[in-house]
Order: structure tokens, then C-alpha cells, then sequence
């Protein structure tokens, strides 16, 4: 069905704004004119009342809406929301704070053992030294005393049975000074 078509006469001013605001919002015209209509029709509003209350109204009553909305979520679920985190960064705060306590008490006894074990250790590497200097000076000790036992049995073979006593008496007293030196 073909639709009939009806000519609206406006001036050149006109013409230029209606254009621009076409092209504004992307539409033809015809189909702007068509809009225009159903707005106005639809509104029941005065294009020629630039202050309408009607308007007025319902930007208000829209705002109202959205400010009760607003109030509404933020009583239903920021607000708790709110006092939830607050009181969970709190007991955050007191379990960190335990936390720390413990772990450092924990670390302090730890660290405590650990010294006095090492002090413990050190006592006793001290004394393995000492044991350690002790056996090798005995182990010296035994050594120098066998070299000398050693040589006086030699020397006390290689004096001859007519040997005189005072020779075989310088023999001892030889030992005997050189066990004393040790």
C-alpha cells in the first residue's frame, strides 16, 4: 500500500536548523518530522512552552526515583557491606597482630637454642682441642721417651762387660736428663 504524502511549507531558517538536527541524530527528514509528532502527540506537550512543567515533573519524579534507589541500595547493601569489611580489617589486624606475637616469641625461643646450643658446641670443640693437644703431646711424649729408652739400651749393649760402673752411671744419668728435659 503506497502512502500519501501531504507538503508542510517553512522557511529557509527553518529548513537549515531542521537539517542540522537531522543529521545530528542520524535520521532522514521525513522520519525526523515523523518522530517529532508522535512525541508531541504522545506528551501532549507545548513545543512553544520552553519552561514545561510536565517535563519538569518528571525530571524530578525520574531524580527522586534514582536518588531512592541510590539511598535504598546504599541502606540494603553498601552500608553492611561497609561494616563488614570494617570489622573483617579489624580481625584481620588482631590475627596479624597474634600472628606476629607467636612467630616472633617462637623465633626468639629458637634463636635462644640455638645459641645456647652453639655455646654448648663450642664448649665442646673447646675440649676436643684440649683432648686432641693432650693425646698428641702423650703420643710425643711416648715417642721421645721410647727414642730414649731406645738409645740407652743400645748404648748399654755397646758398653763390654769389663766396662767400669762410673760408665755404665754416666749412661743412667744421661737417660735420666734427658727424661727430665721432656
Amino acid at each position: 500500500m503506497q502512502e500519501t504524502l501531504r507538503t508542510v511549507k517553512y522557511s529557509i531558517s527553518d529548513d537549515i536548523k531542521f537539517e542540522k538536527i537531522a543529521g545530528k541524530l542520524g535520521r532522514s527528514k521525513r522520519q525526523l518530522l515523523s518522530q517529532m509528532i508522535d512525541y508531541f502527540y504522545r506528551s501532549k506537550k507545548d513545543p512553544t512552552d520552553l519552561n514545561d512543567e510536565l517535563l519538569k515533573n518528571t525530571i524530578l519524579k525520574g531524580q527522586k526515583e534514582y536518588i531512592g534507589f541510590i539511598r535504598t541500595q546504599e541502606a540494603d547493601l553498601l552500608m553492611p557491606i561497609k561494616r563488614d569489611a570494617t570489622s573483617m580489617v579489624e580481625l584481620l589486624k588482631k590475627i596479624v597482630l597474634l600472628f606476629n606475637n607467636q612467630v616472633l616469641k617462637y623465633n626468639e625461643q629458637v634463636l635462644s637454642n640455638q645459641l645456647d646450643q652453639m655455646k654448648g658446641l663450642s664448649s665442646v670443640y673447646q675440649t676436643l682441642g684440649y683432648i686432641e693437644k693432650k693425646v698428641e703431646g702423650k703420643a710425643t711424649l711416648k715417642q721421645k721417651s721410647m727414642n730414649i729408652l731406645d738409645r740407652y739400651i743400645r748404648e748399654r749393649e755397646n758398653l763390654r762387660l769389663m766396662s767400669s760402673a762410673r760408665e755404665k752411671e754416666e749412661l743412667a744419668n744421661k737417660a735420666r736428663r734427658e727424661l727430665e728435659l721432656l
